[in-house]
């Protein structure tokens, strides 16, 4: 399997390579999404670096971290990490380790290659080069690709995860077999995960809270704040007050330390 061939939007979701200002911490804020990321830190100046795979998360996880010459993140879709990283998505989830020790020496080598990257292009090759080296093979399985169909319709506005199954016409038990193993969480987490980012959205614009919480697919204000105070550890109020009143990206940790 040839990566650089292929479309690279068919596995990544968002590429973003951010800089700090020297001395500036960097503050990240990473909700629940049911990514998967692979993050690069360029350290001391850019002398030294450390790649990090992190698994979904279903709790939020907010860090300022500083020392950092530039941090680049990339976001796998749904249901890719068995074939692009050779590892079940469960045994990554809530979890931030090392590239090595799940790829071992080629680890070490792409966080060489991406130190002497020198622009947005140079790193998506490189990254790709790396990750066709990893392809598992069959690199399209049933399981996944159920995985990544129940993604859809969750995602498209399904609420229920019974529904989805009847619709892709197996158990609730082997839906959840499929989506823990690709995903990383269960499908009824990555419904929940769904649910929050839409009501984050709508609040950046709307501060219509019984309004949000039925369209972001909860059953009432109540429910909607019940999930911020577990998944996010604040309430909504709380949350965007700590954002400035403003809502930004959510992004991931930049790894321990």
């Amino acid at each position: 399997m040839d990566l650089p061939t292929l479309a690279f939007s068919r596995f990544v979701e968002d590429l973003r390579a951010v800089a700090p200002p020297p001395g500036q911490a960097f503050d990240l804020e990473w909700l629940p999404d049911g990514r998967t990321i692979l993050l690069f830190r360029a350290l001391e100046g850019g002398r030294k670096g450390d790649v990090w795979v992190a698994g979904p998360r279903m709790r939020a996880l907010f860090k300022s971290k500083t020392g950092l010459a530039r941090t680049v993140i990339l976001r796998f879709k749904p249901g890719w990490s068995v074939p692009l990283l050779g590892v079940a998505a469960s045994e990554l989830a809530d979890r931030i380790v090392p590239l090595e020790d799940v790829w071992g020496r080629a680890g070490r080598e792409l966080c060489g290659e991406l130190l002497a990257a020198r622009s947005r292009a140079d790193v998506m090759d490189r990254v790709a080069r790396a990750l066709a080296l990893h392809t598992g093979q069959p690199f399209e399985t049933a399981s996944g690709q159920l995985a990544r169909r129940a993604v859809r319709l969750l995602e498209g506005g399904e609420v229920r995860v019974e529904r989805v199954a009847d619709r892709l016409g197996v158990t609730a038990r082997h839906l959840r077999r499929a989506f823990t193993e690709n995903v990383g969480i269960g499908p009824k987490e990555f419904a929940r995960a769904v649910r929050l980012q839409r009501a984050v959205q709508m609040a950046a614009i709307s501060c219509d809270w019984a309004r949000i919480a039925a369209d972001a697919g909860y059953y009432d204000q109540a429910h909607l704040i019940a999930d911020f105070r577990q998944l996010v550890g604040l309430t909504p109020g709380a949350f965007f007050k700590r954002a400035g009143g403003r809502m930004t990206q959510p992004a991931p940790d930049v790894g321990p330390g």
